[in-house]
């Protein structure tokens, strides 16, 4: 069978069901798999899509035929495949997964030890080779077996262990798991937290009866907003399909932009841990900057991306790393990022600071208004960004750890590529100008455009 590497990107396996990922491609990259990492014994699991299953059970057969074993954690959040190979101890673990993508959708996400990701410049184009070639090494003589093993328990344990339970107030909580994976932990966490949480699409359902599970969506947004007006609730919570990514309402029903989290669950590592490391992207900064420099705290700053941030958290010993994508990275999660831990300690902020979520974001959203990312389908995007660094670069001061960054005393502005498509994006913030934002993102995205 003739299988197509469209489905290959820069940190994952992800493509259509089955044209560009289907079984035989599972099959052989569980072959390539052991074939390049020498794994013994290692995780697998899937999400909600339909299709989950039956990837999970051909990529087992390519593990255990290249006579590895498997530990079968069924269907269950990207983040407890991380947990689960590090907990466990364990060469490695793949998680059948297409995170945000439309329900036709399938894919890969793979760890080798310590959970450390596989992406393209760790071992993934090496896969690639090997699936597309067949070229791989014969079956075994002795295959490997396979065991089931309930991770929930353990890992629901190890997420309370972040948070104070006893400081929590009896919040209202709107979650909204999107018909995702994340209901059954959102159900086990509530037996332990002294909140009213009110559940939306709760049930995992992977026909997406209402709607790809991406909050970041706006028209995705309103269901969350909506139910946290009705119901009075302190706040709102909202998941995408793996529950990787985690997004913050306020009691309002006011989506928070992904950006300010970072600044605001930098706070908390550092009360807990002064003069700690916190790692940030560079799209936008001085929000995040300014809250670290008061707590005493240090920060790094690294190209986005979860493999460049995972590596450098580690170079760095970080103990929280943010993107404004609303990836979140813990060190004692094993520097992966977890879209459970945000809800939770957002909870005990708000509670410690006895105000309001909508009180404690106000502050920061006018301090560095912004413009959120804001995409343009452009010809050729590496010769926009090079127009816009030849008018804008020698007025202000240039960064190129991941695009392009000018930065002016009043505002900056970030400019990068997709890695899949023929997008660039635009991020603009200003200091507490928001008629500058405007004028700014505006004159920007008429160039970028032109």
């Amino acid at each position: 069978m003739e299988l197509s590497n469209k489905s290959f990107g820069a940190y994952d396996i992800r493509g259509i069901y089955p044209t560009e990922v289907n079984e035989e491609l599972a099959y052989r990259v569980g072959r390539a798999y052991v074939d390049l990492i020498g794994a013994k014994k290692v995780c697998v699991g899937h999400d909600i899509r339909l299709s989950g299953p039956s990837i999970a059970e051909a990529l087992t057969r390519g593990l255990t035929d290249a006579g590895c074993d498997v530990i079968d954690i069924g269907q269950c959040g990207t983040e407890m495949i991380y947990f689960a190979t590090a907990h466990l101890q364990l060469d490695g673990g793949i998680m059948v997964t297409a995170s945000h993508n439309p329900k036709d959708y399938n894919g890969m996400k793979l760890v080798r030890e310590g959970a450390r990701p596989i992406s393209s410049d760790t071992g993934l184009k090496d896969i690639e080779k090997k699936v597309i070639g067949n070229d791989l090494k014969p079956v075994a003589e002795k295959k490997g077996s396979v065991g089931q093993v309930d991770i929930t328990e353990a890992y629901v344990k190890h997420l309370l262990t972040y948070i104070d339970v006893s400081k929590i107030k009896p919040f209202t909580i709107v979650a909204n798991t999107g018909n995702g994976a994340g209901g059954p932990i959102v159900n086990e966490l509530m037996k332990h937290l002294p909140c009213k949480v009110i559940t939306v699409y709760n049930e995992c359902d992977g026909t997406f009866p209402n709607g790809v599970p991406n909050p970041l969506l706006p028209e995705n947004r309103d269901s969350t907003s909506k139910a946290v007006i009705e119901n009075h609730a302190d706040m709102g919570v909202a998941w995408d399909g793996d529950f990787d990514r985690c997004f913050l309402f306020d009691e309002k029903g006011g989506f928070i932009e992904g950006y300010y989290m970072v600044g605001f669950l930098a706070q908390s590592f550092l009360k807990k841990d002064p003069g700690a490391t916190i790692i940030y992207d560079p799209r936008m900064t001085w929000n995040t900057l300014e809250i670290v420099k008061a707590m005493g705290g240090r920060a790094v700053m690294c190209k986005s991306g979860h493999a460049f941030i995972k590596d450098k958290m580690r170079k760095e010993n970080a103990i929280y790393g943010g993107e404004m994508s609303a990836h979140h990275y813990f060190r004692e999660f094993s520097y992966c990022d977890s879209g459970m831990l945000v809800w939770l300690t957002t909870m005990e902020l708000v509670s410690e600071a006895g105000k309001p979520l909508s009180a404690l974001m106000s502050e920061r959203m006018e301090k560095f208004p912004c413009s959120g990312e804001i995409n343009s389908t452009v010809a050729d995007a590496q010769a926009v960004i090079d127009r816009m660094e030849k008018e804008y670069g020698g007025k202000g001061e240039v960064n190129k750890v991941d695009g392009l960054s000018v930065e002016f005393p009043e505002w900056r502005f970030n400019l990068r590529k997709s890695n899949t498509e023929p997008v660039i994006r635009l991020n603009v913030e200003t200091r507490a100008d928001k008629k500058l934002l405007k004028e700014k993102t505006d004159e920007l995205l008429a160039k970028i455009r032109a």
